[in-house]
């Protein structure tokens, strides 16, 4: 069963993810800041990392750099309900250059997630 990792500070949506997920039949574990996540990441090696942008203790942009540096080939998802940076930035695509292999807007088709996901770690 192919394990998940959901880093979001907002438990409802969190909350959300584990539940979907876990229908669909993966081994989830969970955290709300980055810090938690990288963590939870080292103990648990996760097939794929699901992480929101804008986080309290530790983003996701530096978790996202971080996890690159512990596993490399790990996949990650970014998410990001909060636009643009105040320069103009694209947060999302911010993540991509960052190491993200896919990003997702909030709120996002859940069928087009859950078959995202399918696609990055097929069995």
């Amino acid at each position: 069963m192919p394990k998940v990792l959901i880093i979001d500070d907002d438990d409802m949506f969190r909350n959300m993810l584990v539940e979907m997920l876990s229908l669909e039949g993966y081994d989830i574990s969970e955290a709300s800041d980055g810090n938690t996540g990288l963590s939870v990441f080292t103990e648990n090696t996760p097939d794929l990392v699901i992480t929101d942008i804008l986080m309290p203790e530790k983003e996701g942009m530096q978790t996202i750099r971080e996890i690159r540096q512990i596993a490399p080939n790990v996949k990650i998802i970014a998410l990001s309900g909060g636009g643009t940076h105040p320069t103009g930035l694209d947060y999302l695509q911010m993540a991509l250059d960052l190491g993200a292999d896919r990003s997702f807007p909030k709120p996002f088709k859940t069928s087009e997630f859950i078959e995202a996901i399918a696609q990055m770690i097929k069995p």
